[in-house]
């Protein structure tokens, strides 16, 4: 038996139906329920809905042998796991933003609203840049329209979000994707139907990309 972490909502469900292409259905999964677990002893598989930012702690910790998570997950927390492939799908990019006249003073300290407090730590530190860090857990956009920060470092996907709040993207720190993980144990004592999955789930990423 394999167990999948999967991330609740539409990528999970992208991502199931690539994990079925692959031989490894669950029908019970697609019913109506609240259920969070669900496998298929035909198929060997087990899987479960987690929160998308949870799921690299199911894999890391042993809970999950493998799962998908989103790359911006991988950056900010730095799991000890095998990143295994790109899926090429959740496709989106981790961006600092402002208001359109903002110019950067290096002579002071730029003030970053985020919820990716080690992404921006580290980007700025690549750029010796003096910085201070407001993490923020939600609504990052009104940060710098309230002058509570002078720009913000968020995942932008359209940039709809941040032009309905007057904002710009100015920089692209990192191009985000969800990216099949793996416990590093599992993948030794399940290597055979781990790399199984991986090798059907990559013809599929290049099937699409052809």
């Amino acid at each position: 038996m394999i167990n999948v972490a999967l991330p609740k909502g539409r990528l999970g469900e992208k991502v199931y139906d690539m994990f079925e292409k692959a031989g490894f259905s669950c029908p019970s999964i697609k019913e109506n329920n609240r259920k969070l677990i669900f496998e298929n002893k035909e198929a060997g598989v087990r899987y479960f809905w987690v929160k998308p930012s949870d799921v690299a702690i199911y894999v890391e910790r042993g809970a999950a042998d493998i799962g998908v998570a989103g790359k911006d997950i991988l950056l900010e927390y730095n799991p000890d796991v095998y990143e295994l492939l790109d899926l090429d799908i959740g496709k989106c990019r981790m961006a600092v933003a402002a208001k359109k006249d903002f110019r950067d003073n290096p002579d002071t300290t730029l003030r970053v609203a985020t919820k990716f407090s080690n992404i921006a730590a580290k980007y700025y530190s690549e750029k010796c840049r003096d910085i201070d860090i407001i993490h923020l857990n939600g609504s990052i956009e009104i940060a710098p329209i309230l002058e509570l920060s002078d720009v913000i470092v968020d995942i932008v996907e359209t940039g709809k979000t941040l032009l309905e709040n007057d904002l710009v993207p100015f920089e692209t720190i990192a191009d985000i994707s969800a990216r099949l993980i793996s416990n590093k144990s599992s993948y030794q004592f399940k290597k055979d139907i781990i790399e199984k999955v991986r090798l059907s789930l990559a013809k599929q990423v290049s099937d699409k990309n052809d």
